[in-house]
């Protein structure tokens, strides 16, 4: 069978796989399940595996936004395993990649990170870090890509330069439905080793199957916005009512970006 997703004429249950992505009426045949459901599990637990241990082409990636001057750096985590192994190594910066970050005066950073799916961020962070530094009103530092990165190696780059926000376009942990999701944690006034998970928003399963990148960037500026106004992020600063200032439609997804 090419195509391990077809569903045959006579399943009575073909309509509900179309409506999601997760896993129900997958039949049976005998006491085992059909041959095409295997094979649309061994499929996206092969793709999950994979993003996971990818390597992120920085030198792609960089070109991609060249005219933005992008800035790469690494974590202390010296290879993929022992970064895996070790999150705290990732959340710090490699020390020769502190020299090439500047100090400056700017409004914001974008920092493209690898995290556990690199082909989340090859795929879809040049076009999201390009439209998010558009966002009117803003003094953007140059976008940094970061490899073998956790969320919080942003906030020691936005302190280095200078930076009073930080916004990481990380690739999120896969899972069986979603190997290329990115997410977007926004932080204001981040600072090593002082920034805590609960100071942070997060706008997340941005992918094609999921949130658009248009509507991505929608709900990211407005929590920008009003992290600008408040001075804060996290727990403090609500989505929702980031998105009523900035009139977004709450539950508004755009799928034909």
């Amino acid at each position: 069978m090419d195509d391990p997703s077809f569903d045959p004429p006579s399943d009575p249950w073909a309509f509900l796989r179309r409506a999601t992505s997760a896993r129900v009426a997958l039949g049976r045949t005998g006491d085992a399940l059909p041959t095409a459901r295997v094979l649309e599990f061994t499929l996206a637990h092969a793709r999950a595996r994979d993003a996971v241990h990818a390597r992120l082409n920085t030198e792609a990636l960089c070109a991609e936004i060249a005219d933005l001057s992008p800035l790469v750096v690494a974590s202390r985590a010296p290879d993929r395993m022992i970064y895996l192994q070790r999150p705290d190594l990732g959340r710090r910066l490699a020390e020769e990649a502190c020299a090439r970050l500047r100090h400056g005066s700017y409004d914001a950073v974008i920092v493209l990170a690898d995290g556990l799916s690199a082909t989340a961020v090859q795929w879809q962070g040049a076009d999201l870090c390009r439209r998010l530094q558009q966002t009117p009103g803003w003094r953007f530092a140059p976008p940094v890509i970061a490899r073998q990165a956790r969320v919080a190696l942003g906030d020691e780059i936005a302190d280095l330069l200078g930076a009073e926000l930080v916004v990481v376009l990380i690739g999120e942990r896969p899972g069986l439905s979603a190997w290329d999701s990115l997410g977007a944690y926004i932080t204001f006034a981040p600072r090593l080793g002082l920034s805590q998970d609960a100071e942070r928003n997060c706008v997340s399963n941005i992918r094609p199957g999921g949130l658009a990148i248009a509507e991505a960037v929608r709900r990211i500026s407005a929590i920008m916005a009003l992290a600008k106004t408040l001075q804060c992020t996290g727990t403090r600063l609500k989505e929702d009512e980031a998105l009523a200032r900035a009139h977004v439609p709450k539950k508004l997804i755009d799928f034909s970006d």
